[in-house]
């Protein structure tokens, strides 16, 4: 027998919230009911002072859920639209906030994890997804040890990169195993979702689902791992920055002022919240006719490089409009794993290379295979 919404809401009514005494399921909190096979997504929808309070309350759901015939996985998250502070809230802010020229405290690691770096854009449709993947391929190519984490909730691209599929299992309590392609450990949202199942999530459920993804899988022990951000400047890259000691950014862009535009204001949140930026990369920068060998500059050439420039940070190369690239990505053949003899790798093994040296010595290890 599938599972319903109806069951779902009929394990919560054993759930009762702590102020009232009234069922989750009747108080209207209730919201996003997502299943899937045996997994089960949903949202608790809370004020934004209840947080710490509501939590026994999501541990519960998850509990009477989990205990449905059929279910396999389940993912709660608490969301809140952040209300103004009081005045009492107020004070407790400035009575916790760094003195003048004090440094803000330090975000927590996730254990395990040595470096996380960030690839991400100002804009959607600049490659920046078959980016981070082809650099993970490739530091793993350098001798590290490597995750993925698409953290593009709306859009996850990750299974359909790496050709994975399945789901993944629970290992202990609430934490999952990763998946593995290529000798890289991968988590994404579109492991646990139908590929064509949309996520009409407001943005406290994504940072939720990011947060979860991030601290509540078994990465073991890496050296990088590598963050597949979604696009744009939002919620979802604030709460990464904020909650993670991020080693820096790579910033995917086009050569064309459109996309140049958004870039720039990439840089400059990740300014904003003291990310270090690795650099920019143009994606797209150039095609060859693969009949005659004519090279034709389809989104114009050289504007990331000068707006790298402008901007005082590193820039990491060129990744031309290629066939290649493109086929082994839907393929779900990284084409650093693929073809590592092809230019189109050399490329992202130049830009991985520069990657690890900006990262330092936090991820210098024994080099597998060089490519060169």
């Amino acid at each position: 027998m599938s599972l319903s919404q109806a069951d779902i809401l009929r394990a919560l009514e054993l759930v009762k919230l702590p102020a009232s005494g009234q069922s989750l399921a009747a108080s209207g909190r209730v919201a996003n009911i997502l299943i899937d096979g045996g997994k089960v997504i949903f949202a608790i929808g809370i004020d934004a002072t209840e947080a710490n309070a509501m939590e026994p309350v999501r541990k519960a759901a998850e509990s009477a859920v989990s205990g449905l015939p059929g279910v396999t996985q389940v993912l709660v998250g608490l969301t809140a639209d952040k209300a103004p502070p009081s005045a009492g809230m107020q004070a407790r802010q400035q009575a916790h906030r760094p003195a003048p020229g004090g440094a803000p405290p330090k975000p927590a690691g996730v254990p395990g994890v040595k470096q996380i770096i960030a690839v991400a854009s100002g804009k959607g449709g600049v490659g920046k997804s078959t980016t981070a993947a082809n650099l993970a391929v490739a530091l793993s190519t350098l001798g590290l040890k490597v995750g993925v984490l698409d953290s593009d909730i709306y859009g996850p691209s990750m299974p359909k990169i790496f050709g994975i599929t399945g789901k993944p299992q629970l290992v202990s309590g609430r934490t999952l195993a990763p998946m593995e392609a290529y000798g890289l450990k991968v988590m994404s949202i579109g492991f646990l979702v139908d590929e064509e199942t949309p996520m009409i999530w407001r943005g406290p459920m994504v940072i939720s689902a990011i947060t979860q993804m991030l601290r509540e899988v078994a990465w073991g022990e890496l050296d990088v791992l590598v963050v597949d951000m979604p696009p744009g400047t939002g919620d979802a890259q604030l709460t990464m920055a904020q909650q993670v000691p991020l080693a820096g950014a790579v910033i995917v862009s086009t050569p064309q002022d459109l996309a140049l535009l958004d870039a720039r204001r990439g840089v400059a949140m990740f300014r904003k919240v003291a990310v270090p930026i690795l650099g920019l990369v143009e994606n797209m920068s150039y095609f060859v006719c693969p009949e005659c060998g004519h090279r034709s500059d389809i989104f114009a050439h050289g504007g990331a490089r000068h707006e790298a420039e402008r901007l005082g940070v590193p820039f990491l190369g060129e990744i031309p409009l290629a066939m290649p690239i493109r086929e082994t990505s839907d393929g779900g053949r990284p084409i650093v794993a693929s073809d590592p003899q092809s230019p189109h790798a050399k490329a992202y093994l130049a830009l991985a290379r520069q990657v690890q040296a900006s990262l330092g010595g936090a991820t210098r290890a024994a080099p597998r295979i060089v490519i060169e």
